[in-house]
């Protein structure tokens, strides 16, 4: 028996789920690449995605995952050889840092842990010790989606400037873009990179890159260039060249859609129910912690992500209670992943997402623990009613 029929809903953090209306803008035929109302896209979308970044600087659309904005972001400043420092907060800084030591850059970790969010204090220790400025790139993720980690780059941002240490400063933020506030310019970011099938709720394949005026003058001197990521490649004059070939173009629909749906809704409006939703996914684990198996993957709260809570199984299989809810509710868990696999669940909290959404998924996840017989603290889903309750104004 099952009560599973319907439409699945994904609570994995990404692909999330699409609107109706972003898959909508995609059923249509195909456009004259050449046409002035491809040019007027392309246009608009890359002033947006400038401004989703907030940044005056340039931004470029790959037809790509996040892997490959990692991609660009690397060929497109270091040169072989050249030292990148990776801060640690989970798998996906890692994952940047292990791109560019295949690509021939020399890589160093700035030793984290997967239970909390980078110390901008260890970063500023590290560049003061950089006496000769070796170290020309430094790497991080705003949201690691992995072990649910926030990382303050705001506060990086200052330590890497109270550090005078030259090197640039590249952001992952592609499980936090248009979910939480991110300020490129202002937090001193020189390269920022995103992916499409996040917050931005388009389908996978798009990846974006934002560049300052101190990024494209290292650009210049860069020998890692490629002629498919390269910024001065895409700044030629021919249009097509903005996609190094034909344009995605059912993708820049959707992508357009789900923008202008951001626009509506207002970027202040979609932080503020990230955070009230991130909150009230909180305050049902917490209740459900009391029960002693599951727990926050992050152990402290101001460092656990508006977009992704990691949730950690002690003595039980998280996969059995992925399968329950899959198999039997029709809700998709995230699985633990890298250093957490076999260990944790995760439930996503960003993008297309409301209240029916979240408080369906955390009573799906309370009838699959009550279910399979997982101790927990009763009354989670409650908990988390009486928090949006209180804090979504009448």
């Amino acid at each position: 028996m099952t009560v599973r029929a319907g439409r699945e809903f994904l609570a994995i953090p990404g692909p999330t789920t699409m609107p109706d209306e972003v898959l909508q803008a995609m059923h249509r035929p195909a456009l004259d690449i050449y046409s002035s109302q491809m040019v007027e896209l392309t246009e608009s979308l890359l002033a947006d995605l400038s401004k989703l970044f907030a940044t005056e600087g340039k931004s470029y659309i790959y037809i790509a995952n996040g892997h490959g904005a990692w991609e660009a972001t690397l060929s497109n400043v270091l040169s072989r050889g050249d030292k990148l420092l990776v801060l640690e907060s989970g798998r996906f800084a890692i994952g940047w840092g292990q791109a560019a030591a295949a690509m021939g850059a020399e890589v160093e970790v700035l030793k984290g842990d997967w239970r909390r969010a980078v110390r901008a204090s260890e970063v500023e220790a590290r560049l003061r010790q950089d006496k000769e400025h070796s170290i020309k790139a430094i790497v991080a993720v705003q949201v690691d989606t992995a072990s649910g980690a926030y990382n303050d780059i705001e506060a990086i941002g200052k330590a890497i400037k109270a550090s005078g240490h030259p090197a640039l400063f590249m952001v992952d933020t592609v499980a936090s873009l248009g979910c939480m506030p991110f300020e490129m310019d202002k937090w001193g970011i020189d390269v920022a990179m995103s992916g499409s099938q996040k917050g931005l709720m388009t389908p996978p394949g798009l990846g974006f890159v934002a560049a300052n005026e101190r990024a494209l003058e290292v650009h210049k001197k860069a020998n890692l260039r490629t002629p498919y990521w390269d910024w001065t490649e895409r700044e030629g004059t021919e249009h097509y060249r903005k996609y190094a070939g034909t344009a995605p173009v059912h993708l820049l629909f959707a992508l357009r859609k789900a923008i202008d749906m951001l626009q509506t809704e207002g970027l202040e409006n979609a932080f503020q129910r990230h955070r009230l939703l991130g909150e009230a996914v909180r305050r049902a684990v917490a209740v459900w912690s009391e029960g002693q198996v599951l727990g926050f993957n992050v152990m402290e709260a101001n460092e656990r992500s508006n977009t992704v809570t990691t949730v950690t199984m002690n003595g039980h299989d998280p996969l059995a209670l992925q399968r329950y809810c899959k198999e039997k509710c029709g809700v998709v868990l995230g699985t633990g992943i890298g250093d957490l696999s076999g260990q944790a669940f995760r439930i996503a909290h960003m993008g297309h997402v409301n209240a029916p959404m979240i408080l369906g998924t955390l009573g799906v996840v309370e009838v699959g623990l009550n279910a399979l017989g997982i101790p927990h603290g009763k009354g989670g889903t409650e908990a988390a009613i009486e928090y949006l309750g209180e804090n979504v104004a009448a």
